[in-house]
C-alpha cells in the first residue's frame, strides 16, 4: 500500500513539473493575435519556345523506288539546317527501326516503311510555316505542337511570386484596418509548390487551329496563299501564396 501511495506521489509531482515547463510557452507567447491572408499575381505571356512533334515514314509510289529513311532524315536535317534551325533544337523522340527484331522484319519484308519522328523547337509560329514548306509531303504524317513554353520562365515565375506577396500585404493592411487593428511583421511566408501549370498541358488543345493550318499548308501548298494564320494564346501564369502577419 505504502509502494502504491509512494508511486501515485512520484507520477502526479513529475506531471506537475511537466505542467509548469510547459506553461510558459502559452503565457509568453510573442504572436498572440495573428492574421493569415492570401495574395495572387498572374500575367499573360506569348510563347517563345513551341515544340513540335514531325513524323516522317519512308514510301513508294507505284512505278517508283521506295523513298528510304535515310534520304528522308537527310532532306529534314537540310531543310532545318536551311532555315537556321541549329542542331541543339532537333532531338529525335522515336525511330521504329532502332531495335534488331524490326531491321529483322525489315529485310524479309520490303514492303515494310520504316518511321522516325523528330521534335524540333520553334521560337515563334513563322519558322515553323517555313518548315512545312520544305517537308515531304508523302513522307510527313504528323505535324503536332506537343507543348509550349517560355525561355524567361524562371524570371517571370520570381516577378510573380513577389508580387503576390506585395498583394497579401497589401490585402493584410486594410483588413486589419476594419477591425481597428494593426498589421505587424511577417510570420510565415508559404510559397506556392512548383508544378506544371495547366496552361502548359492545354497549350497544344488551344493551339488546335494552328495545327490544323499546319497540316493543310502541307498537303495544300498550292492553296496556301488563301489560310490565314492563326496566332498562338497566350499562356496564363498565376501564383497564390499564403501569409501569417502578426497583429499589433
Amino acid at each position: 500500500m505504502k509502494k502504491l501511495i509512494i508511486v501515485v506521489s512520484i507520477s502526479f509531482a513529475a506531471n506537475f513539473l511537466t505542467a509548469q515547463q510547459m506553461q510558459p510557452i502559452f503565457t509568453n507567447n510573442p504572436f498572440p493575435k495573428t492574421i493569415t491572408v492570401s495574395g495572387s499575381a498572374e500575367m499573360e505571356i506569348i510563347p517563345d519556345e513551341i515544340f513540335v512533334n514531325v513524323e516522317l515514314k519512308e514510301y513508294q509510289k507505284r512505278g517508283e523506288d521506295k523513298k528510304d529513311i535515310e534520304s528522308l532524315k537527310k532532306q529534314f536535317l537540310e531543310s532545318a539546317k536551311t532555315l537556321g534551325i541549329p542542331d541543339s533544337a532537333i532531338s529525335i523522340v522515336t525511330f521504329t527501326g532502332d531495335n534488331p527484331f524490326s531491321w529483322k522484319k525489315r529485310k524479309k519484308d520490303p514492303y515494310l516503311f520504316t518511321s522516325i519522328t523528330y521534335q524540333v523547337k520553334f521560337k515563334n509560329g513563322d519558322l515553323m510555316d517555313k518548315l512545312v514548306e520544305r517537308l515531304d509531303d508523302d513522307a510527313t504524317q504528323t505535324f503536332q505542337i506537343v507543348s509550349t513554353s517560355h525561355s524567361k520562365m524562371t524570371e517571370f515565375r520570381r516577378q510573380l511570386k513577389i508580387a503576390a506577396v506585395k498583394a497579401a500585404k497589401e490585402k493584410g493592411l486594410y483588413l486589419t484596418e476594419a477591425i481597428g487593428e494593426r498589421l505587424g511583421e511577417a510570420i510565415t511566408i508559404k510559397e506556392p509548390n512548383e508544378f506544371r501549370p495547366i496552361w502548359q498541358e492545354n497549350a497544344a488543345l488551344s493551339n488546335s487551329l494552328y495545327n490544323t493550318y499546319s497540316l493543310g499548308l502541307a498537303r495544300n501548298k498550292e492553296n496556301s496563299e488563301n489560310l490565314q494564320v492563326v496566332d498562338f494564346k497566350k499562356m496564363k501564369l498565376r501564383y497564390e501564396v499564403e501569409v501569417i502577419f502578426a497583429l499589433k
